[in-house]
């Protein structure tokens, strides 16, 4: 592998403007237009999006007109996130039910590979890993005709907060399709480490988003997360380490990049975009890549 062959995904707060995780809307105020064409510019191949923004594209443009912007600016990877509240009853898991249909039938029209989950956000305490399980294996199976991978983000701030936590998930559930997300802030502000990386087995490994940290969490875990991440090689995280035991493990998918940051998200477009996409791909030059 060489530096040239890595491929990069802008993950959706890396490129969506000023919205965030949580705010009234999380609709771009950037066009889906705009957002891929400046991607493809700066040279990513992927991006990534929330529901609701797909959603207003989708109304905007049509399907066929989404599919052929993608295709026109290189875009070769798309991904879909965030679902949350799969393993819950009531109302809460009825709406989550509703929003996977919608996931997998655009997933299905997009061709999208991750469809990135959230397991037992803000809840504290033990997860019920037996209820959680069973959800799961439900969720990959059917996602799994389509050819789309479900990738779960361990949070500090979710009941499924480490990397043991979210193999456990999959113990004795039997899918083919499922595994984690490696994000190397969730890696840091929840006391891991590169080793702790290389103990997935890499059918586990689904995906990965690479990202900054403060030195010190800045009010709750939430709040850093959603407004103080850097970009890479800004921060306190050693990007390299975590990019170097994802490789020994074996991953070589593309690679996300998720910038959730109150000053990178009034930025310009396009230098958020180049930015985020070069301090990215300065990391790659202190690893070592695997040879061909």
């Amino acid at each position: 592998m060489k530096t040239k062959d890595i491929e990069l995904c802008a993950s959706y707060w890396t490129v969506s403007g000023a919205v965030h995780p949580g705010s009234p809307s999380e609709i771009s105020p950037f066009s889906l237009k705009d957002r891929a064409e400046v991607c493809g510019r700066v040279g990513w191949r992927g991006m990534g999006f929330v529901l609701d923004d797909m959603n207003a594209s989708i109304g905007r443009y049509g399907l066929p007109t989404v599919r052929q912007i993608f295709s026109d600016n290189g875009i070769r990877h798309v991904e879909l996130e965030f679902l949350v509240d799969w393993h819950l009853a009531g109302e809460k898991r009825l709406a989550s039910d509703a929003a996977y249909d919608r996931l997998l039938d655009v997933g299905a029209e997009l061709g999208v590979k991750k469809i990135k989950i959230g397991g037992g956000v803000f809840e504290e305490g033990e997860p019920d890993m037996p209820v959680m399980r069973s959800a799961l294996a439900t969720i990959c199976e059917r996602a799994a005709p389509l050819g789309i991978d479900i990738v779960i983000e361990f949070l500090p701030f979710a009941s499924i907060n480490t990397i043991k936590r979210g193999l456990a998930l999959f113990d004795g559930i039997g899918t083919t399709n499922g595994g984690l997300l490696v994000d190397t802030w969730h890696i840091q502000r929840g006391g891991m480490t590169a080793d702790d990386i290389r103990q997935i087995p890499l059918e586990f490994l689904r995906a990965v988003e690479l990202d900054d940290a403060g030195p010190e969490v800045l009010g709750s875990l939430f709040n850093d997360s959603t407004h103080y991440r850097r970009l890479c090689g800004e921060g306190s995280i050693d990007i390299p380490s975590q990019i170097q035991a994802i490789l020994d493990v074996g991953y070589n998918g593309y690679w996300g990049v998720e910038v959730i940051s109150a000053y990178h998200r009034h930025l310009p477009l396009e230098i958020a975009a180049q930015q985020a996409f070069d301090t990215t791909m300065q990391q790659f030059q202190a690893v070592e890549l695997p040879a061909d």
